[in-house]
């Protein structure tokens, strides 16, 4: 790779210009709250319209998986990836599963976290904890993706000058500034500014990518010539394997505890559909342009290391800066969008993740607290939060893709106790509480299994872990809910008797 850095010195100023803008909108936000609560902090006065509300759905879904996981991916694994449009597509799907019901629900009752609205529904402080719990997890899991991604950005646009370590520290201290400032009115003001950026970031460097290399027509020529095993129908082991990412994708995205906090800020139900009805083609201007660049990379970078891999995107653009005079505008506009996806999902990260902790575990431990002091702790957990996911974006060597699949796995487990209890009426706690547990044991064993070496993968016959789980946690369900719904008939026929 080419080591010459891809900001220039007016790059680098147009960039912390961009940052330093971030901490000024904390700045606003925090002027602009109506009240000093939970409510305002959170949701931003339930007030989002349309525009803003799909341009922070838009900026929040998309972040350092799809401009550096995806790529990364593509060139790994060469056309097969271009099924992840269909999965990102599935996501609104799952969203439409249940998002209009739960937003009826949240402005009645006044939800604010995924959490209320499983303690409303089951009545289980159980329940509630381990679901808050492993929401966390998956959010903190998410964060420790997308601060490996900035790390890869900030170390290839400078040329190495700014390792990978300082990039994660420095970017990580600025997001936890301004994300505790101004909390999701802040967020929503920036995720404006980022959405626009990043996808005219990910348009911009298609074309040039296109331009340059040929973008699909050559590369397909490349690939009939070299490797025509390319084209080979996919195995059926293949097809188990998108048929198991299609339902984490579809089950786990689309119950992020931070899209939850989207619905339930929008203005009204219509604003909420309009917004998810827009986002369903949002995947054929996003994760279809970032895989093409990663397949393209694949040909015109042969080679790279699985580390490599996951900047070919940057790498690409460093190439393209050699042979198109005036490229510069768009390889700025295109880090700054990097960084601006990644900055969108973090902060959305840790405010949902701030949220999970004060309202569903520290306030039924302190009831009388103050809302001025709920949001403090809410803020100060962030800062802890971010700390360790810094350290472990340092440490840990899997890739961007698979933490995802992790977190996603992870996710899974909760999405019965959402979709189903908005469905079913009769549904009992207690079959859920032990479809969640058995849901996570099965998981857990298989990754760890892998890990340890007990099992061969942790994808056993091409479904992953989490599905594993996620169908031992619904027929965990199922046959206790029949157990129960038996023995509540023998009762009330002896009673009769």
């Amino acid at each position: 790779m080419n080591n010459a850095p891809l900001l220039s010195s007016g790059g680098i100023i147009f960039m912390g210009i961009y940052l330093g803008s971030l901490i000024l909108i904390g700045f606003l936000g925090r002027i602009k709250r109506k009240e000093d609560s939970l409510s305002d902090f959170y949701l931003a006065g339930r007030n989002m319209g349309f525009f803003v509300l799909f341009l922070t759905l838009y900026a929040t879904q998309y972040s350092g998986n799809t401009i550096v996981g995806y790529a990364g991916r593509a060139y790994r694994e060469g056309y097969t990836v271009l099924v992840t449009v269909a999965f990102m597509m599935s996501v609104i799907g799952g969203y439409l599963l249940f998002a209009p019901k739960l937003y009826r629900l949240s402005r009645k009752l006044k939800f604010i976290t995924v959490g209320d609205y499983i303690q409303h529904r089951y009545n289980s402080r159980v329940l509630t904890v381990i679901a808050v719990i492993l929401l966390i997890l998956a959010l903190g899991n998410f964060i420790l993706t997308n601060l490996k991604a900035i790390g890869h950005i900030v170390e290839a646009s400078t040329g190495g000058q700014i390792p990978f370590v300082y990039g994660v520290l420095a970017l990580s201290l600025i997001m936890v500034i301004y994300e505790t400032l101004g909390g999701l009115r802040s967020v929503a003001w920036t995720d404006v500014i980022q959405g626009v950026i990043l996808l005219l970031g990910c348009a911009l460097i298609f074309i040039a990518i296109e331009y340059q290399y040929g973008g699909l027509t050559k590369t397909a020529e490349y690939f009939v010539t070299t490797n025509p095993q390319t084209w080979a129908p996919p195995t059926w082991e293949e097809k188990r394997l998108w048929l198991s990412t299609l339902l984490i994708v579809l089950f786990g995205i689309s119950i992020y505890p931070q899209a939850i906090q989207r619905i339930y800020a929008a203005k009204d139900e219509r604003t909420l559909k309009r917004s998810l009805q827009v986002m369903v083609f949002m995947p054929l201007v996003t994760t279809f342009f970032i895989v093409v660049i990663g397949i393209v990379g694949s040909t015109q970078m042969p080679g790279l290391s699985r580390d490599g891999s996951e900047q070919i995107t940057l790498i690409l653009l460093s190439d393209i800066a050699k042979n198109i005079p005036g490229i510069e505008l768009v390889i700025i506009l295109f880090i700054t969008a990097a960084v601006a996806a990644i900055m969108s999902t973090v902060d959305s990260a840790l405010l949902a993740i701030s949220s999970l902790f004060t309202q569903d575990l520290y306030r039924p431990l302190k009831p009388n607290s103050s809302q001025h002091h709920l949001t403090y702790m809410g803020k100060l957990f962030s800062w802890v939060i971010m700390a360790v996911m810094a350290y472990l974006a340092i440490q840990l060597p899997q890739t961007i893709w698979r933490l995802m699949e992790i977190k996603l796995e992870i996710l899974c487990q909760v999405a019965p106790a959402i979709l189903l209890g908005l469905n079913i009426k009769n549904l009992h706690k207690r079959a859920v509480l032990s479809g969640l547990i058995v849901g996570v044991i099965v998981t857990f064993t298989i990754m760890f299994g892998d890990w340890e070496g007990i099992l061969e993968s942790d994808r056993p016959w091409g479904f992953h872990a989490g599905l594993w789980g996620l169908a031992a946690n619904l027929a965990t369900i199922g046959i206790v809910s029949i157990l129960l719904n038996s023995g509540t008939s023998s009762r009330t026929k002896m009673l009769r008797d």
